[in-house]
């Protein structure tokens, strides 16, 4: 064995030795937001004192954080931000936070972020690691692409809290959903490091490949805060039944802490509409790659009619969304079938399906 392929190999074993560690950490964060909403679910006592504070409060002036003891519980008041939802819908106050609004809460929470941003750090170096070790961008089968994919789908998430967007409420699923990831990446779609077929030999790797792995994961988010639109509409609705039905405890307390459904509606909107550009110049650049590899545009590859599926989809989606009468659930119906449709065109269509885009590796 030469040097160069000793170093190799080397590299491989310390990409594997990163992800590793970086799941480790991320188990930890994981525990870490399980412990801020758990600790957020304040007592009767504390959620009282919470409401008569933000009855006091609800004069012009808005403060900030203020700390109250309340049955032993510190609480953070926070002022009440209220997004303004489509015509003939609820317009309410988004929810505390998965903190609860307590002190206790937040500390986990923020923990939380420092533990997914020091396994993101590891996580990144696995992928760079990779990447030395082939010589090549680090997306060539299903395991490099899945490792990538979680890198950035977090890259995403910190971004956003950098940014100071609301979105801490994202981070006990997307950290769930990375772990279900990275856990399938290294125990069924593992492929030991190595060089790719001809077709994939071309700088087109790295832009249609990259900007498929972005958009899935911008998109990720979109069907997440989606999902959680769909709940808490429905809780909403329930409060705001007449009959006087009320959600159950488990419910109302994991519930009222997030975004009110037209913020989570709203929020979802932008980052489906904001990245479907990225999605279109990414079946654009595979069309470019595939005439160049095997002299034609377009050859109704599975993978190429999947990707098109999932294009309408989301055009479907994006343009319901524009027209009064399917706002709301209906467009949220269409935008989690785009998804599963982009779910099905990664994983369905690599594993079952033959084609000329079948890398999948395992």
């Amino acid at each position: 064995m030469n040097l160069a392929a000793a170093a190799n190999e080397n590299l491989a074993s310390t990409s594997n030795t990163l992800i590793y560690s970086a799941m480790a950490i991320y188990t930890l964060a994981f525990l870490a937001h399980m412990a801020e909403w758990v600790f957020g679910s304040r007592s009767k006592v504390g959620r009282t004192a919470a409401a008569l504070t933000a009855d006091k409060a609800a004069a012009p002036a808005v403060t900030v954080q203020s700390k109250t003891k309340a049955g032993g519980t510190a609480v953070l008041d926070r002022p009440k931000v209220v997004t303004r939802s489509a015509a003939g819908s609820r317009d309410v106050p988004d929810g505390i936070g998965a903190h609860g609004g307590t002190e206790k809460g937040d500390l986990y929470g923020r923990i939380a972020v420092s533990l997914t941003t020091l396994a993101w750090l590891i996580h990144v170096g696995g992928v760079v690691s990779r990447a030395l070790s082939v010589e090549r961008a680090p997306w060539g089968n299903m395991y490099e692409f899945s490792t990538t994919f979680a890198a950035v789908a977090v890259a995403v998430y910190l971004i956003l809290l950098v940014a100071k967007k609301n979105v801490r409420w994202l981070g006990l699923p997307l950290v769930t959903t990375v772990l279900l990831d990275l856990g399938l990446a290294v125990s069924v779609l593992y492929t030991a490091s190595d060089q790719l077929v001809p077709a994939l030999h071309s700088y087109w790797l790295w832009i249609h490949v990259s900007c498929a792995i972005i958009s899935g994961a911008v998109l990720y988010m979109g069907a997440v805060s989606t999902l959680l639109y769909l709940f808490r509409d429905r809780y909403e609705a329930k409060l705001a039944d007449p009959s006087g039905k009320q959600p159950g405890a488990f419910a109302k307390s994991v519930l009222e802490r997030l975004p009110s459904a037209a913020s989570l509606d709203k929020f979802a909107y932008r980052i489906n509409a904001t990245v479907f550009p990225l999605w279109t110049f990414t079946i654009i650049a595979g069309a470019i790659w595939a005439e160049a590899a095997w002299g034609r545009y377009w050859g109704w590859d599975p993978k190429e009619v999947w990707s098109f599926i999932t294009w309408v989809a989301y055009a479907c989606y994006l343009h319901a969304r524009a027209t009064a009468g399917w706002k709301g659930r209906k467009a949220a119906y269409l935008a989690l079938i785009a998804f599963a449709c982009y779910l099905f065109n990664y994983y369905g269509v690599n594993i079952f399906v033959t084609g000329l885009h079948s890398y999948a590796g395992v």
